[in-house]
């Protein structure tokens, strides 16, 4: 899945002593040009970076970190260049009051054992150890860092490594995803859904812990926007409908221009909130004129989590977070629930109503008609589609009680029948059975529902939990 990401601002600051400048000639500018050739391809993974230089002394610390809390970076990221005293460090990490990765990243796989012993003058060769002497601090490093209580992480590896850039494009993606979730404005719109005790949340510890801004928007004024949609206006959301949906002939004109209408609505509802995401879910009395909105919400629902504006029915705050991550990662993020289980193929079954995400379909989704809802007011029109076969991940946003975590799983979307009711509906197969991860999933206290993207995303994940400095708990 293809998105267009956003830029993030990083710090980069290199580290050395500088009692070596003067005694090994070149030293300095070897590593500065390392530091360049990180910050570079920092640059071409969407990466902001604002580089501190090489930090050697106690007041170029203080000077490198005014520099990041004056840019508002996401994440520090330090460069072992060689060996750096923990007295230099110490003070960035103290008052940068952002996550740390340390980077002992050596300029090759290996030293040239042959170059450097085959050289005449003991001091050149120190020189170019010295420059591949990054692991040396690694563990000093740490030993503060913990004594101090300061929250790092450790990438190592060499300059030219793919799991090495891979790493810290990792990074870069969660840090993002903070971002994102912390400048995020997600609308509730109606109520829980009686009863569903699983769903219901503290929506204030969800701000602060993501830091995303929660507005409450009424039933009322997306009646407003939709009394006044008008011919133009419906003209060009049904030929949206045709555009973006397999749209199934069952579909009668009624259904379509009802949903058309309401998704007009909603489109004017986010606009005017400047929302990104959003929870829903309303009944009200049969036959009120609210009932004639939420029966017909689901299309216009499915559209706004396509452009990556998730909304979770059934007022899921804590799964249109769950959603809103996976899309920040560019992984789609379409609402499930377990539907059941096929013991003869190992696999389990997830699906819902709406909405879904096009960008992660296997093949165009169908807008098709639903005689009623289950457990819910009403009929109206729905959507068919199954998750693109390969890798999946399963992300469920928790709350325990200690807090809020996050609950990971990553498996595939198979090929098999499944069943065409009008709903998203995929088959998975987990490495650890079918039973094994349906009893570890539901132990670990999720809700029922959860979002799943493309592509396996855990180790991300893991590295969203961390900036959060929440716990993530991974059944497979």
């Amino acid at each position: 899945m293809e998105t267009t990401k956003s830029t993030v601002k990083v710090g980069l600051i290199g580290v050395g002593l500088n009692t070596y400048w003067e005694q090994f000639e070149g030293l300095l500018p070897r590593l500065l040009g390392y530091q360049k050739e990180i910050k570079e391809k920092m640059h071409r993974l969407h990466a902001d970076v604002v580089d501190a230089g090489m930090v050697d002394t106690p007041q170029k610390a203080i000077d490198a970190t005014t520099l990041m809390q004056n840019n508002g970076i996401e994440i520090a990221f330090i460069f072992i260049s060689t060996y750096a005293l923990s007295s230099t460090i110490l003070p960035i990490a103290q008052r940068i009051k952002v996550p740390i990765v340390l980077l002992n990243i050596q300029p090759v796989s290996a030293i040239d054992y042959q170059l450097i012993n085959s050289m005449d003058d003991r001091g050149k060769m120190t020189g170019e150890w010295l420059a591949h002497c990054q692991a040396c601090s690694a563990p000093e490093f740490a030993c503060v860092f913990n004594r101090a209580g300061i929250h790092y992480d450790i990438v190592t590896g060499y300059l030219q490594e793919d799991i090495v850039w891979k790493e810290i494009e990792a990074w870069i993606d969660a840090a993002r995803v903070i971002k994102g979730m912390r400048e995020n404005r997600m609308g509730i719109l109606g109520h829980y859904y009686c009863g569903m005790l699983d769903v219901y949340t503290d929506t204030t510890m969800q701000s602060t812990i993501f830091g995303t801004h929660i507005e409450q928007v009424e039933m009322c004024e997306l009646k407003a926007y939709r009394d006044a949609v008008t011919e133009t206006e419906l003209k060009d959301k049904l030929q949206e409908f045709n555009d973006k949906f397999d749209v199934v002939a069952e579909c009668d004109t009624y259904e379509l221009e009802r949903a058309a209408r309401t998704s007009i609505a909603l489109d004017k509802l986010i606009a005017a909130h400047n929302l990104g995401s959003m929870a829903y879910y309303y009944e009200g009395y049969s036959g009120n004129e609210y009932e004639n909105i939420v029966t017909s919400i689901i299309a216009g629902n499915t559209l706004l989590t396509g452009k990556n504006i998730p909304i979770a029915g059934e007022c899921e705050v804590k799964n249109v977070q769950a959603m809103k991550i996976m899309s920040l990662l560019g992984t789609g993020g379409s609402f499930s629930e377990p539907y059941a289980m096929d013991f003869n193929d190992d696999i389990v079954m997830w699906g819902h109503d709406g909405p879904a995400h096009f960008a992660i379909a296997e093949g165009k989704v169908k807008l098709v008609p639903l005689p009623i809802y289950h457990g819910k007011p009403g009929k109206g029109l729905s959507i068919q589609m199954t998750v693109k076969h390969g890798d999946v991940t399963f992300l469920s946003v928790c709350e325990g009680k200690d807090g809020v975590f996050l609950l990971v799983a990553e498996g595939k979307s198979v090929e098999g029948p499944t069943l065409q009711i009008g709903n998203t509906n995929s088959r998975y197969r987990f490495n650890c059975g079918a039973r094994v991860f349906m009893n570890k999933w539901s132990k670990a206290g999720p809700s029922h529902h959860c979002a799943i993207g493309v592509g396996h995303v855990a180790d991300k994940l893991g590295k969203v939990a961390f900036l959060l400095n929440i716990p993530m708990v991974r059944i497979c």
